[in-house]
């Protein structure tokens, strides 16, 4: 070799900015997947890497602990749930009509977290779960967004024991029937409902009911 020969780079060759991010969401899939099997407290570097295929100094390239993947599918889960809410206000002025909106979102957030949704729900009042104050925020969001709905409606907000009878009805049914297993389009359509029926008479007024008693399907008879 001579003077002024560049030497060979021995070792792993650099990652791309892209590369990363696919090894990070493997991880943080791997995590996700963990999870749904054993909750929280069995979230560990060792499960987390055999699911994910990587390597431990993969995994600590990216994060710390088992604990720092998790919080990112938790944020990823409270950005979807939150949006599909805003969303949901977002898209119609009629009072009876926003209470269904919002409960499909409800659900459509619900099918899209498969295994994960049992332990995500059973975890959600442990205080010594990190799920649960991510609930917490989620659920401030939601109620600060209804709110703000109902006062640019003009219409009177909804006392706090109201709002949050409301919001863990809904959550009470999901994990209901999502304890079993994944639920059939049947079961999905009768929490629905159920969902709606229970919402709609805690939240609305005696025009809303009437107006839902004129929508098909909406109540038996």
């Amino acid at each position: 070799m001579t003077a002024g020969t560049p030497t060979a780079r021995r070792g792993r060759p650099p990652q791309t900015a892209k590369q990363a991010d696919q090894v990070r969401a493997r991880i943080i899939l791997a995590t996700a997947e963990v999870f749904a099997e054993h909750g929280s407290r069995g979230l560990s570097v060792a499960r987390i890497i055999e699911t994910a295929g990587l390597a431990r100094p993969t995994f600590y390239r990216y994060f710390a602990n088992a604990t720092e993947p998790l919080h990112a599918v938790l944020t990823v889960s409270n950005d979807d749930l939150v949006g599909g809410i805003r969303s949901a206000l977002e898209r119609t002025e009629e009072p009876v009509q926003l209470g269904i909106n919002m409960i499909e979102a409800y659900l459509y957030w619900a099918s899209g977290h498969g295994p994960m949704l049992s332990p995500l729900f059973a975890e959600l009042h442990d205080p010594g779960s990190p799920v649960s104050p991510y609930r917490e925020r989620a659920m401030d969001d939601i109620r600060e967004l209804i709110r703000a709905k109902f006062a640019k409606l003009g219409r009177t907000v909804p006392a706090d024991l109201d709002l949050d009878t409301c919001l863990q009805t809904c959550e009470f049914v999901v994990y209901r029937i999502s304890a079993g297993g994944e639920p059939s389009d049947e079961t999905i359509a009768a929490a629905r409902l159920t969902m709606i029926r229970s919402c709609l008479v805690t939240l609305g007024t005696r025009e809303d009911v009437e107006y839902a008693l004129t929508i098909p399907g909406l109540f038996p008879g």
